[in-house]
């Protein structure tokens, strides 16, 4: 089959096109005709750090695409099945033909999406929904009164993360954007205020007269860190996804702030028992989406998937300015 990779960590132009052998499935696994593929920053991470140790690896998390093949325990997918995910960082990526996937992170793929507006979702949602319910821990219906900032918030886990947010809890939204495009963007996703993160945080969000319980903390944590421990609430709490070098936990603990991360791959990394846990969000979702109750955060097509292609979407990754997300054509 066909796929997409690189043999050493390096720039974008490690990424070429070879010929792979069709992957076996395990009893929980799915083979999935890839239609559809989106690019994340983690992509670009990894491509920059991570040699394989033989070999090609092959990059891509999010996919959608049609079930071809059942492991024999698999339970909840048939053949022909329409599916989205965003796949697991320790097995071979979707940017191929075929790719096999554990039934347990796979969602319904949206039926009012194509496949490559699908394959848009599924990692920023899994980490937006699990940010919101599963970090901060606030409840559906809940967060009447407090307020949640979003530091980077027309990016893909941000602009996802506003919407369910609004949808599903009472939280005010501050979304953080710098350029007239992008606070347009965060203002369509529903934020109720937008804030420049070019700009001092804290006079910014004072002057609102909110106090935020909740800060998602999505990119440049390190910049912004001593603002947001200025800014949040006494006993609030900061969820950041980003990989900053150093954080000193210690000045925090005066307001005595929780400080986790956020990394919708641990579940599938470390098999844990409530892996299906991402299936039924990801059902939501999907479901939420063919409601119309969540708006599609897919903004550049970027047509067939091909070394061009790709190299020009990580390019795009590298450069800091996507709003929303990327997708491509699938092999």
């Amino acid at each position: 089959m066909k796929a997409l990779g690189y043999t050493a960590a390096g720039p974008v132009d490690a990424l070429v096109a070879f010929d792979a052998e069709q992957p076996e499935i395990g009893a929980r696994d799915l083979l999935v005709a890839v239609r559809g593929i989106s690019v994340n920053p983690v992509d670009v991470k990894v491509r920059e750090r991570a040699s394989p140790e033989q070999g090609h690896k092959v990059l891509g998390y999010d996919a959608a695409g049609v079930v071809t093949a059942i492991g024999a325990e698999v339970t909840g997918y048939a053949v022909g099945d329409e599916v989205f995910y965003a796949g697991d960082v320790t097995r071979p990526g979707t940017n191929s033909e075929l790719h096999v996937v554990d039934e347990r992170i796979v969602g319904r793929k949206p039926t009012s999406l194509d496949f490559d507006e699908a394959a848009g979702m599924p990692l920023t949602s899994i980490t937006a929904w699990e940010l919101l319910f599963d970090s901060f821990r606030v409840v559906e219906g809940g967060g009447a009164g407090d307020a949640l900032l979003v530091i980077g918030g027309a990016g893909g886990v941000g602009s996802i993360l506003i919407q369910l947010a609004k949808k599903l809890t009472g939280l005010t939204v501050i979304a953080t954007a710098s350029r007239d495009e992008t606070r347009d963007w965060v203002k369509k996703m529903g934020a109720d205020h937008v804030i420049d993160h070019r700009q001092p945080l804290a006079a910014q969000v004072a002057a609102l007269g909110l106090t935020p319980r909740y800060v998602a903390s999505l990119t440049a944590t390190d910049q912004h860190y001593a603002e947001i421990l200025e800014l949040i609430a006494p006993r609030g709490h900061i969820t950041l996804i980003d990989d900053p070098q150093n954080l000193d936990i210690a000045p925090a603990k005066p307001k005595a702030i929780t400080i986790s991360w956020e990394f919708m791959f641990t579940r599938s990394m470390f098999g844990t028992a409530d892996m299906d846990a991402q299936r039924d969000l990801l059902n939501r979702v999907s479901g939420m989406i063919d409601e119309g109750t969540l708006t599609s955060t897919v903004t550049e097509r970027l047509g067939a998937l091909t070394v061009e292609s790709l190299r020009t979407a990580h390019t795009r990754q590298e450069s800091g300015r996507v709003i929303g997300k990327q997708v491509l054509n699938g092999l």
